[in-house]
């Protein structure tokens, strides 16, 4: 859970292209015919992909499961004075929606948060209940190669008035990745407070996402290298899935 990492999280997250990275996702939409319409972003953190994707005209709804990330978001909307976002404080393993959206999209990892297939499964079958017939879910996450890169190692960042230390430990056989995090954030009075926060990401073999999608009731479409349209592969460090609503009788939503 981001708690005080919400803070400093666009701070430290600055060299992140976002600009580029929804270019890339409006691409992947409006290639499946979802140009306009309500789209739901799953874990949507402090509103840097659901704000952009509002202000090229899509009606944005906006699901995470952390307050303090939410009203980083909520913040900068009121500052920015301009597009009208549904922000919802849910876990996007049950989260609840009044209809379908047209599309769901997830990126900046949130679906490796997912720490075993059951919670994966899920969120797959949450989204394949809310999407419209035919419609679209797009989602990156991670692999094991990415986290393989990382290894064991510690990795600072330090800024004008927060720091961060990250302590990064990867276990190969659960691919799964542990982060510890050191925040030092610049008080008042000048001195600084410290934080420590855990997190935990898992990879999954992209098979075994396509095969999790498919007991969900949805079509993969694809699985391409990040920011390309060239098949996923392990080897690659991060990947995009494509995936399509394909039965909506017996959906739960009311």
């Amino acid at each position: 859970m981001y708690g005080a990492f919400a803070r400093v999280y666009d701070a430290v997250m600055d060299e992140i292209p976002y600009d580029e990275w929804c270019a890339y996702l409006r691409g992947l939409l409006e290639a499946r015919g979802v140009s306009d319409g309500i789209v739901c972003e799953l874990g949507c953190g402090t509103g840097n992909v659901t704000q952009r994707l509002s202000a090229a005209g899509y009606d944005m709804i906006g699901i995470d499961a952390s307050e303090e990330m939410l009203s980083e978001a909520q913040e900068k909307l009121w500052e920015g004075g301009g597009e009208q976002i549904l922000y919802l404080n849910q876990d996007i393993r049950e989260f609840e929606l009044f209809g379908t959206v047209r599309a769901f999209v997830s990126v900046c990892d949130t679906m490796n948060y997912m720490e075993s297939e059951e919670d994966l499964l899920k969120v797959f079958r949450l989204v394949s209940n809310y999407l419209d017939e035919e419609g679209v879910f797009i989602f990156d996450m991670k692999t094991a190669a990415y986290f393989e890169g990382l290894g064991n190692r510690s990795y600072t960042d330090v800024r004008e008035d927060c720091a961060l230390i990250w302590e990064n430990e990867y276990d190969a056989k659960s691919m799964t990745n542990t982060y510890a995090l050191t925040i030092f954030e610049e008080a008042e009075d000048g001195l600084y407070e410290r934080s420590d926060e855990v997190h935990v990401q898992r990879a999954y073999g992209i098979e075994r996402v396509k095969e999790l999608l498919r007991e969900a009731g949805l079509k993969v479409e694809a699985c391409y290298e990040a920011f390309t349209d060239r098949e996923g592969k392990e080897e690659n460090m991060r990947v995009y899935f494509i995936a399509r609503e394909v039965r909506h009788e017996g959906k739960l939503y009311t």
